[in-house]
């Protein structure tokens, strides 16, 4: 797949193209999720990074190879071994869905770990226009550590992550477990989505809005890409009780003027009164995404004092954007 002209002039220009990062367990929610958010990108032709996170092995067994033999024969993904399967399994849905092609030009790279005898590995992908696609397996102490230290290595617009049965809790556990989401979301630079029951949903997102700079800046955003991907908008707006009804409709009524004045089209507007989280949760059930704009608040606040963005994270049943 070729970029676009606009898309192209700009790589030639130097400008940087929208960058997701997807983490890759192995679960169906992690395939899911990426179906689902490169879909949702596609027009924004993204470079993809899939990424791979384990523990570090002291005594990793590779049937008999000599290890340089092991990791030459892993990185051509001719070895069966701890996530190359799910990292194959990803890169072969994204030619599935046209979204690069089986004939990319490509070169590897390995860093040695310590510890470790495999280190860290990486494929990748890119087309004569320069659009990447890069499979990694990286080596970490932990899951949530590891994703982001590879968001600091390079910046990242989003980083997406499957996160559907929370109630799963072991160690080094895939990225179901709630703990490595939440770390991911509270301490990452970008937006982050936890994608959660997918099948379920399929209309449209759910936008926030408190009428606040970045609650805007938050419906703007979502306005580009809904007119590029062409999903419906709603958008809702809490009164925490009868005196902010009029407030919430302020809100609502700005956000509405900021996307119809984008040519899209808004399906539904909510201005319930109650608790925003709870609200928010309960009417997001009928969407495919909750999106909402981060406080701003450094990640050591956001876990004391909380915020209905993270909130609203941890206790929707569906995919939640936190968006920066």
């Amino acid at each position: 797949m070729e970029l676009t002209d606009i898309e192209l002039e700009k790589r030639r220009e130097g400008v940087q193209p929208f960058r997701v990062l997807f983490c890759i367990d192995g679960s169906d929610e992690s395939y899911q999720a990426l179906q689902y958010s490169t879909a949702m990108v596609h027009p924004l032709e993204a470079d993809i990074v899939l990424l791979y996170v384990r523990p570090v092995d002291h005594g990793l067994r590779t049937g008999g190879l000599q290890i340089s033999v092991a990791r030459q024969k892993m990185l051509d993904w001719g070895l069966e071994l701890p996530g190359i399967r799910y990292l194959k399994k990803a890169r072969d849905k994204l030619i599935e869905w046209g979204e690069m092609a089986d004939d990319w030009d490509y070169h590897q790279a390995h860093a040695d770990v310590a510890g470790d005898p495999l280190g860290n590995n990486s494929v990748e992908y890119i087309t004569k226009s320069g659009r990447e696609v890069v499979l990694e397996l990286k080596v970490s102490s932990g899951i949530a550590i590891g994703i982001l230290e590879r968001a600091e290595e390079s910046p990242f617009d989003l980083i997406v992550l499957g996160a559907s049965e929370r109630w799963q809790s072991t160690n080094f556990n895939p990225f179901r477990d709630p703990a490595v989401a939440e770390k991911v979301a509270v301490h990452a630079t970008c937006s982050v989505l936890i994608a959660r029951a997918l099948r379920r949903t399929g209309h449209g997102h759910l936008v926030c809005t408190d009428g606040s700079e970045r609650s805007e800046v938050l419906v703007n955003n979502e306005a580009l890409l809904a007119k590029k991907s062409n999903f419906p908008l709603s958008i809702i707006s809490v009164a925490r009780d009868e005196d902010e009804v009029i407030v919430a409709k302020e809100s609502v009524s700005r956000a509405e003027a900021i996307i119809r004045d984008l040519g899209v089209e808004i399906e539904n507007t909510y201005t319930p009164v109650g608790d925003p989280v709870r609200e928010i949760v309960e009417v997001g059930k009928n969407y495919s995404l909750i999106a909402l704009a981060d406080t701003g608040k450094t990640g050591l606040k956001k876990f004391f004092m909380g915020s209905v963005a993270f909130q609203v994270m941890e206790h929707a049943e569906n995919s939640v954007l936190v968006v920066r």
